[in-house]
């Protein structure tokens, strides 16, 4: 039956952000079950899933209830559309539970299907925004290199990672960027007052390219920069670079996708930055990753312009599948879970993530480790004093993944040799303890790969 599912696979499912060939000839793994933070394959390998599948199952597998929320809501009512003043209870209790916990007065949630159509929709949104303000010339939008804000046509551009533009015509025209903080490697040292004045210096330069901030509709940041190697900003970054924004009526955009429902600690990581962003993303771990769904919160001003600008015209923005019910009583259960213990649980594990990564530091491949909460990452390098990347010849991503999924663990290797980390809040003091444990093997193996080998040498 196995080998039946990886030739079907390989015949007609296109994966995303694959080498289409490259698949073609390694074929699929399959993954057949799993529970609480653990996965079993196919072949019968129990795996410690390291990154949640891929930053969202906050809950962890198996969550009987969220389950059994969903099968009763489909019982109950399979869907209803959000056309027409239609509503269904679930999402309107969901809408207004995630509001009343939101920093500030984001108080108004359109949803989504993921992360990649909430980021779609805050552009739109933005764009109405403008011209109800009688501003139809602030077209621009600025991120942060190596950020990730999706992979529809409108949000690869917005994300800044090469293999998201190759091919496809993007960044559009109006699509700008500034370098990210990255404090490991910022030109200009590891300061963080020297990181966050040069970040917005560059900002402000890059405002003045474009032609002033009567040109700028807005700037998208990721509080940790999650697909561009979990960069994670110098305390005080996004507040300032928020504040700039804000005296200069440019909106800004937090994009939570991967740091929201606890990722970090608390449920939004807006809240320890201290900011309120006019804007704010979220999806992933909404649903723990159980059926789809993602959640653009717009604050009071963002809201009421646009409703005032619209008049008792409709606002011509809406998907089908928006507020879902089956998704958003799971959102529903989800939370109550989160608040249940999860977010306790997940704050207690990323501590010992965090400390058993640390652990790490003495070995002769580790350049830095770096995290917040329960969303980490170690950066590999062949020279610590210089900071010199992998070679491109050790194919960190395929190979480094590779080895962990033999040593039963689970971890986003990115093609840089950054191993990315984002296990599930209900992670055991067990589970941590293999993550860090096989990690040590994975760099151990690393560090005798002929090609990383050599550049050592």
């Amino acid at each position: 039956m196995l080998n039946s599912l990886i030739e079907l696979d390989r015949v007609h499912l296109v994966h995303p952000v694959a080498s289409f060939r490259g698949h073609e000839a390694a074929g699929v793994r399959v993954i057949a079950s799993g529970q609480g933070a653990r996965l079993r394959d196919a072949e019968g390998r129990e795996l410690v899933d390291g990154f949640a599948g891929l930053w969202c199952v906050n809950a962890g597998y198996g969550q009987d209830s969220i389950v059994e929320a969903a099968a009763a809501q489909m019982r109950r009512l399979p869907y209803a559309t959000g056309y027409f003043g239609l509503g269904s209870e679930p999402a309107i209790r969901l809408a207004a539970e995630l509001a009343d916990r939101a920093p500030g007065d984001l108080n108004h949630v359109y949803f989504t299907l993921g992360g990649s159509d909430a980021v779609d929709s805050a552009v739109r949104y933005i764009h109405y925004y403008w011209h109800a303000r009688g501003k139809p010339e602030k077209t621009a939008f600025i991120s942060v290199e190596q950020g990730y804000h999706g992979s529809s046509t409108v949000g690869a551009g917005l994300t800044a990672l090469p293999a998201f533009h190759a091919g496809f015509g993007v960044p559009l025209a109006w699509q700008h960027k500034i370098a990210s903080s990255y404090p490991y490697r910022n030109p200009v040292g590891t300061d963080p007052a020297a990181i966050i004045a040069a970040s917005v210096a560059e900002l402000a330069a890059k405002v003045e390219a474009l032609g002033g901030a009567e040109r700028v509709a807005a700037f998208f940041a990721e509080p940790i920069q999650g697909s561009g190697g979990v960069i994670v900003p110098p305390p005080g970054w996004m507040r300032a670079v928020q504040d700039w924004c804000r005296a200069r009526d440019i909106l800004f955009v937090a994009d939570e996708v991967i740091t929201g429902f606890g990722r970090t600690g608390p449920l939004f990581a807006c809240t320890e930055d201290g900011i309120v962003p006019d804007l704010m993303t979220t999806a992933k771990g909404l649903t723990s990753g159980y059926v789809p769904m993602g959640a653009l919160f717009l604050r009071e001003h963002v809201y009421q312009t646009i409703a005032d600008g619209a008049g008792a015209a409709a606002v011509g923005h809406g998907y089908t599948y928006s507020a879902h019910p089956v998704s958003a009583a799971v959102g529903l259960e989800v939370l109550r879970l989160y608040e249940g213990g999860l977010l306790e649980n997940g704050r207690r594990a990323g501590a010992r993530l965090m400390e058993g990564l640390w652990g790490l530091t003495d070995h002769p491949l580790v350049g830095e480790v770096r995290g917040r909460g329960m969303l980490a990452a170690v950066e590999l390098v062949t020279d610590k004093a210089q900071k010199t990347p992998l070679p491109a010849a050790a194919q960190p991503a395929r190979r480094i993944f590779d080895r962990a999924w033999q040593q039963g663990l689970v971890i986003r290797a990115f093609a840089q040799g950054v191993l990315g980390y984002a296990p599930a809040l209900c992670a055991t003091e067990a589970d941590i303890e293999a993550i860090v444990a096989r990690t040590r093997v994975v760099l151990d193996q690393t560090l005798a790969d002929p090609d990383v080998a050599g550049a050592l040498a």
